[in-house]
């Protein structure tokens, strides 16, 4: 078993993103680690042909839901595909491949070479990202927009509740973001004394991202190593504008950060600021909490 591979969950509408994903893996995975990218079968022969010029292990997302007898293919192919998706990334881990794993989007592109010592520590353990996400609360409520740190602050204390662990109100980011098997073996045990399935857990409460670091931090299955996000992030292009207006550029971001998120929900950065101030941010408001319950 593998100590660290990447991961990626996509599908024949993200092929584009995917693509541009996987070149900038080719150029700067500098040690060669794994990547393996799953698909739904109907999207397989897409993804072979266009992704066969890569050293990329593609798998269906039939081969990882079947690892778990608890879960009902044809089930999960009735939800909505923002909820299917996680159901598939939280369950990689049973296909036993490696110890840990970065779960990376179709939206992601790194920008600078990276090894394994960027996402585990030296006797094994991942970094966790985890914060109180303040730079991007400070930024809304600068605008006089509550919206954000409200779902946010209820949907943590949804979470909480259900996994049992009361304190501070956490962000565990956006991917990618480091997995351990063991993390979520733990929530497996936790979700079998309660006759339920990871499928079950994330219909409920559609927050992998926060099921995952509320496990971590309840049940304690590897230690806590904090990180801050590896990937610099714009949710919108309205964030992008920000940062060029500041003189922040590729270069500099590349000094901090191993590459950029550009959300899926705008297609590319162009050369014009946007037109319409006030609708981008009610875009931002709706893309934000759409990509945190992602």
């Amino acid at each position: 078993m593998d100590e660290l591979v990447l991961y990626c969950k996509s599908y024949s509408r993200d092929l584009n993103r995917c693509l541009r994903l996987t070149q900038s893996i080719e150029k700067y995975n500098i040690e060669k680690i794994d990547f393996y990218l799953s698909i739904p079968s109907k999207d397989f022969s897409l993804f072979k042909d266009s992704f066969s010029p890569f050293n990329v292990k593609l798998i269906r997302d039939e081969e990882i839901t079947s690892k778990n007898p608890k879960i009902k293919l044809d089930e999960i192919n009735k939800l909505p595909g923002e909820i299917s998706q996680q159901i598939i990334k939280s369950e990689f881990w049973r296909l036993g491949v490696s110890v840990n794993y970065v779960c990376l989007d179709s939206d992601n592109e790194f920008i600078k070479n990276f090894t394994k010592s960027d996402f585990i520590c030296d006797d094994g353990t991942p970094y966790t990202v985890i914060g109180e996400g303040k730079e991007y609360l400070t930024y809304f409520a600068s605008k006089k927009i509550d919206k954000i740190q409200t779902y946010l602050n209820k949907e943590a204390k949804h979470v909480q509740e259900f996994i049992g662990r009361s304190g501070k109100i956490y962000d565990f980011g956006i991917p990618p973001l480091v997995w351990s098997r063991r993390v979520w073996e733990s929530f497996d045990q936790f979700l079998c004394e309660k006759d339920m399935s990871f499928a079950d857990a994330i219909i409920q409460y559609p927050y992998e991202l926060r099921l995952y670091g509320e496990a971590l931090l309840k049940f304690n299955a590897i230690p806590l190593r904090p990180a801050e996000p590896f990937f610099r992030t714009y949710l919108h292009e309205i964030q992008y504008y920000a940062d060029k207006k500041r003189g922040i550029t590729l270069d500099s971001i590349r000094k901090n950060y191993l590459g950029i998120v550009k959300q899926s929900n705008w297609e590319g950065i162009s050369n014009e600021a946007p037109k319409s101030v006030l609708s981008q941010m009610n875009k931002t408001i709706k893309s934000m909490i759409k990509k945190f319950r992602a």
